[in-house]
C-alpha cells in the first residue's frame, strides 16, 4: 500500500508543479513571454552565429508558441490530478490500481515530450537556446524529463499483491 500512495503522492506532486507553472506563465505572462521572444529571436545567441536564419521575428508566433507552452503544462496538471485521484480512489484494489494508471502516465509522457522536445530539442538546439546567457532553459528543463522519466518509471512498475 505504501508503493502504491507514494505513487500517488509523486504523480500529484507533477500536477501541483505543472499547475504552478501554467498559473506563473499566465499571472506574469509579460516577463515569461519576453524568454520566448528571446529564444525565437535568437538575439541573445552568439553574435554572428550561421543558424541565424532559424531566427522568428513575427510577435503573432511568439505568443502562439507561448500559448502552446501554457496549455501543455496545464493539460499536464490536469491530466496527472485526475491521474492521482483515479488512482487514489482504486489504491484497494491491485486491478483497478493498474487500469487507473493510465491518466498519470498520460499526463508524465506529455510533460517529459513538453520539456524534451519543446525546450530541449526545439528551444534548445534548434534555436541554439544553449548560446544564450539570458534566455536558457535547458537545464531546468533536463532536471524536469529526468524527474517526470523516473516517476513514469516508477509509476509503471508492478505494485505489490497484498494491500495493507
Amino acid at each position: 500500500m505504501y508503493t502504491r500512495l507514494s505513487k500517488i503522492a509523486l504523480v500529484w506532486a507533477v500536477a501541483f508543479f505543472a499547475t504552478l507553472a501554467a498559473f506563473s506563465n499566465v499571472a506574469d505572462y509579460g516577463s515569461n513571454f519576453t524568454v520566448i521572444g528571446h529564444v525565437l529571436k535568437m538575439d541573445t545567441t552568439f553574435p554572428d552565429n550561421n543558424g541565424m536564419w532559424r531566427a522568428i521575428e513575427a510577435a503573432w508566433v511568439h505568443h502562439l508558441v507561448f500559448y502552446l507552452i501554457i496549455f501543455i503544462e496545464a493539460a499536464v496538471a490536469v491530466y496527472c490530478w485526475l491521474g492521482g485521484f483515479y488512482l487514489y480512489k482504486s489504491r484497494h484494489d491491485l486491478v483497478q490500481f493498474r487500469q487507473a494508471k493510465k491518466l498519470a502516465i498520460l499526463g508524465l509522457t506529455l510533460g517529459i515530450l513538453l520539456w524534451l522536445v519543446g525546450f530541449m530539442a526545439i528551444g534548445g538546439e534548434w534555436f541554439l537556446m544553449w548560446q544564450s546567457q539570458v534566455a536558457n532553459g535547458q537545464q531546468a528543463a533536463f532536471r524536469l524529463v529526468v524527474i517526470m522519466s523516473v516517476i513514469l518509471i516508477y509509476l509503471i512498475q508492478p505494485d505489490e499483491e497484498k494491500s495493507i
